[in-house]
């Protein structure tokens, strides 16, 4: 296994804004929607049950898969390295449309994880 050098690593933490900035913004923005607009609510109602429970089902979805390893090409390169769970996150971001909370993140303006917020 080959140890990258420090740029490689202060890239990678770098990275790590890119993902969490647009998904605080997107569970903020949530809760200001849901009060401005009726129906934007009844929608998270009726999927989630409240708000608290749609930003849960995010944060939980988040946790439990942006962060399991799943970004290495076997199980002992996966281990806790910083590559391995970031790629595990990418992961997740590439999965994100796919998601039952997708629409609320497009109705909160979500444009990607590369984008300005």
């Amino acid at each position: 296994h080959n140890v990258p050098n420090a740029l490689v690593f202060l890239d990678k933490y770098a990275q790590v804004a890119r993902i969490l900035r647009p998904l605080v913004a997107v569970l903020r923005r949530s809760v200001e929607l849901c009060d401005d607009d009726k129906h934007v609510k009844a929608l998270v109602v009726r999927s989630f049950g409240s708000v608290d429970a749609y930003q849960t089902a995010v944060l939980a979805d988040f946790f439990r898969h942006a962060f399991d390893g799943s970004g290495a090409d076997n199980f002992y390169d996966a281990g806790s390295c910083v590559d391995g769970r970031l790629t595990s996150a990418w992961n997740w971001c590439a999965q994100i449309a796919h998601k039952p909370y997708y629409v609320v993140f497009k109705l909160a303006g979500f444009a990607g994880f590369d984008g300005d917020w």
